[in-house]
């Protein structure tokens, strides 16, 4: 990864805090000039994303970050947020992002893969981290500074903006039992949770939210995973088949972010910058608590209206951890950028595990027993 200079993510209640008091001494030569209210100029940005509109969960995140730039500027910093295919295609918002097209994009960075394997870390990868153990490895187990870096190669910066927490496994039109049904599978998946599967000898294809239901319905994919219950229960996946698979085991957390062009992060005053950084951070912290809140209704109303929920079974689940495993080596021996990456997130991994199976697994064991 090249080593540009990499303005680092601060806590999102001091951005506020300077944005009031507005008068903090500013190193200029290593941070944008600091400006008084009254001073602060009107900045317009347009925000891509990689979200049909109708998903007020996933498109929210995006309408969350420009709601509340907008709020904490007091008008003065708006950022107006586009469907997926209003500007750019859904699978195409960090290219619009990296040649200037837009400012900035929401999107998942799992999606950009085919330009770099590591970029999935900053989504989700298969058997990783749920979504508290992924927000302390950016926040504070260095996550945020190794995908800046990794984005810097690609004149872009991130900041998380959104957290799905662990999703389901997927609609499939056929019961599957064994690895050996998962032969030939056309599957809609995307990220390294793809190239897994792809192993596991399925068929696979990535295709934005907003097509994934016809494809389904007619035919040309035979399985399709998209997020959860309540999401996937507005694409109208259950119409289009009947079996609901968990868990997705390849989006134990998945983070959306916030992905924003070097220059014009670089060229706003700091006050907008932590002000951008704050709204990312609400984001984040609201899209998982939204949909912890809708999922457990939505899930009830697709089994009262026929869905078979269905556990994957060890078969599957055992093959598909060990070629997740087999990947991750296979991907660092023959990529230096990966293999940074890929080392110091399984480091933080080895230690959150080991801390949670002491706190919350115990307790997730003994409060979940069957009575």
């Amino acid at each position: 990864m090249k080593r540009r200079h990499i303005i680092r993510y601060g806590a999102g209640a001091a951005g506020v805090a300077a944005l009031a008091a507005c008068n903090a001494n500013t190193d200029t030569a290593s941070a944008p000039t600091s400006t008084t209210g009254s001073d602060l100029p009107q900045v317009r940005w347009r925000m891509a994303t990689s979200w049909p509109q109708s998903l007020d969960t996933i498109f929210g995140g995006a309408q969350t970050v420009c709601d509340r730039v907008s709020a904490l500027s007091g008008g003065r910093f708006t950022i107006e947020p586009y469907a997926a295919g209003e500007i750019v295609p859904g699978l195409q918002v960090l290219d619009a992002v990296q040649s200037g097209t837009v400012e900035c994009g929401h999107s998942a960075s799992y999606y950009y893969v085919g330009k770099n394997p590591a970029l999935a870390f900053g989504t989700t990868v298969p058997f990783g981290l749920n979504a508290q153990q992924q927000n302390a490895w950016f926040y504070h187990g260095g996550g945020l500074d190794t995908m800046h870096r990794l984005y810097a190669d690609f004149g872009v910066i991130n900041f998380p903006a959104g957290n799905t927490g662990t999703q389901m496994g997927g609609w499939f039109k056929q019961p599957i039992n064994s690895v050996s049904d998962l032969q030939g599978l056309k599957m809609r998946i995307p990220g390294l949770g793809g190239e897994v599967m792809s192993r596991l000898g399925v068929n696979v294809q990535v295709l934005p939210g907003g097509e994934i239901f016809l494809a389904l319905d007619r035919g040309a994919i035979d399985a399709a995973e998209w997020v959860g219950p309540y999401d996937d229960e507005k694409l109208g996946l259950n119409d289009a088949a009947q079996y609901y698979y968990y868990p997705g085991w390849w989006e134990p957390g998945a983070t959306l972010e916030a992905q924003v062009n070097l220059q014009a992060w670089e060229s706003l005053p700091q006050e907008y910058q932590e002000i951008f950084k704050t709204a990312a951070y609400e984001a984040n912290i609201n899209m998982l608590a939204q949909y912890d809140s809708l999922n457990g209704a939505a899930l009830q109303r697709l089994m009262d209206g026929g869905t078979q929920l269905t556990p994957y079974s060890d078969e599957i689940m055992a093959a598909a951890e060990a070629a997740s495993l087999e990947f991750y080596e296979e991907n660092a021996n023959q990529d230096a950028t990966f293999k940074e990456v890929y080392e110091q997130w399984r480091t933080f991994r080895q230690e959150v595990y080991a801390w949670n199976r002491v706190n919350e697994l115990s307790f997730a064991r003994f409060s979940n027993r069957e009575s």
